[in-house]
């Protein structure tokens, strides 16, 4: 049967009427039971997990210099929350910064460049005039790549440059930088500085090859440039090959002018057998001119020349063109292996594209700030050096880490900026941990190492295949003592006891 509206209306009245008959005493036990049951609510954890807490102790660090913080990654609020809001030094963890920054800023398929140019006529194969060497940050220039960009020389021709070799380093303002300023260890290749033309990350590669019938021991370079001198005062020796099989042997560099000696003195056991290790010697520009000359006459090509720095006119003509590999390949070579000199060269990279002036570290560090801000990821107490994490300097919080984390699951580069990290017991910096730990392979993790720090952060893929988001800062004396317990984080989060 139909009702009126008049019907309709006093149905209406009563059933309101009924209501607020009835709603203040439901109101009332509705509160009660909320009260009651807001503890079960989940709420952040603000002690550590017993087992961590343990694994501390006996390492002789005291929770007070830590910070720990552990969240879902599709969820707002942490799980795990302590000293999580403290100042921290990161180590190369800030490198997730840098590296998240470029993928969302650049795209993952931006690529750096090398370039040749002509200065002057090119007649019957000779360059009556000089050869513009210009590059734009590129961060994995190695030795084969500009081998490479030289071959392109010689197949269109060029034999011969009878002017100088011209370096136009002018993409970056990185200015004056001492290698040994960080831990007095200046021929350490990650004490490299970065630079507009890096070659070969300015690094020379010693290979130490006993011969233990002659009781000799062979040291060859590569790349080997005309103005670097080796020589080799190294005796084989008996005893073990300790984990720093290098330690016996003394390296003295001597630089004049364009030259540079390096002499090795002391013993390398022979039951080392072949070794290579890595040293950082000459300027950036020395280094870039001694390695063109070595590889241009292996090439057939003649050079007699000099070395002068400059801008590109121009009138310059293109010669040849070197591109580099893919960002999303560069930032797994960064975070895989914690590389400084490569993360150095992509922070000054971010300040060059924001800028399009040559780039200074204040430049880069702006627009990494702004991009903070568009992303409404506030972080007051962030210090940032030098985008690599090489600093005593640098600060930020395990709430704002787990925050990044937090923005790059949800970002249209979060596979290429997943993949960028090492993965537990399986490689980069990551491979030899927790081998044969349910966590392994499951665990995509940035570590980070400098005396009194030690630190990781990254997301852990539980045993119910939830993604977690796990950050654990120590700053202490003892840190380097702390991994069991970094460890024992990353298994319990895996195995959902903590």
């Amino acid at each position: 049967m139909a009702l009126s509206g008049s019907q309709r209306t006093l149905g209406l009245n009563r059933y309101n009427g009924g209501m607020k008959a009835f709603s203040a005493p439901v109101l009332r036990l509705a509160v009660l039971l909320t009260t009651l049951l807001l503890p079960l609510a989940p709420q952040a954890q603000e002690r550590l997990p017993a087992v961590v807490a343990q694994a501390l102790k006996a390492a002789g660090v005291p929770q007070t210099s830590v910070a720990v913080l552990v969240q879902e990654a599709d969820a707002r609020m942490p799980r795990v929350s302590f000293n999580a809001d403290k100042p921290m030094n990161p180590a190369s963890v800030m490198k997730l910064l840098t590296t998240y920054a470029a993928l969302d800023l650049l795209g993952p398929a931006y690529t750096w460049k090398t370039e040749a140019y002509a200065l002057g006529p090119i007649v019957e194969g000779v360059l009556e005039g000089d050869l513009v060497l210009k590059g734009y940050g590129d961060p994995r220039l190695g030795f084969e790549q500009f081998w490479l960009l030289l071959r392109q020389l010689r197949a269109k021709g060029l034999r011969e440059i009878r002017g100088d070799l011209v370096l136009d380093r002018s993409y970056f303002d990185s200015g004056v930088h001492d290698p040994a300023r960080f831990d007095g260890e200046p021929l350490r290749p990650y004490n490299v500085g970065p630079d507009a033309l890096l070659l070969n990350y300015k690094a020379i590669r010693l290979d130490f090859v006993p011969d233990i019938a002659k009781k000799t021991l062979l040291v060859s370079a590569e790349p080997a440039p005309p103005q670097f001198d080796l020589v080799n005062l190294v005796k084989l020796g008996d005893g073990a090959c300790g984990s720093v099989w290098y330690e016996g042997i003394r390296m003295d560099l001597t630089e004049t002018g364009a030259a540079s000696r390096l002499i090795l003195t002391g013993t390398y056991p022979a039951a080392c057998g072949e070794k290579s290790r890595s040293v950082s010697v000459m300027s950036h520009a020395q280094f870039v001119a001694g390695v063109f000359r070595q590889l241009w006459a292996e090439l057939g090509g003649k050079f007699s020349g000099g070395l002068r720095e400059g801008i590109v006119p121009a009138q310059a003509r293109l010669l040849a063109r070197s591109e580099s590999p893919a960002l999303a390949g560069v930032v797994r070579d960064i975070n895989k292996f914690s590389n400084n000199v490569m993360a150095r060269q992509l922070y000054l990279t971010l300040g060059a594209e924001a800028t399009q002036r040559p780039a200074r570290n204040a430049d880069a560090e702006a627009a990494i700030r702004a991009w903070l801000a568009q992303k409404e990821l506030r972080m007051p107490e962030l210090v940032i050096e030098n985008g690599a994490g090489l600093s005593r300097l640098d600060r930020i919080s395990a709430e704002n880490l787990g925050r990044l984390l937090h923005a790059a699951y949800a970002d249209a580069t979060m596979p290429e900026f997943l993949a960028s990290l090492p993965l537990a017991g399986i490689d980069g910096t990551m491979r030899k941990r927790l081998n044969g730990n349910g966590v392994a392979g499951h665990a995509h993790v940035k570590t980070g190492y400098l005396e009194g720090v030690r630190a990781i952060a990254g997301y852990v893929l539980d045993k119910r295949g939830k993604r977690i988001i796990v950050v654990f800062l120590v700053n202490h004396a003892n840190a380097g003592a702390s991994k069991a317990a970094q460890d024992a984080l990353l298994a319990c989060v895996y195995e959902r006891s903590c």
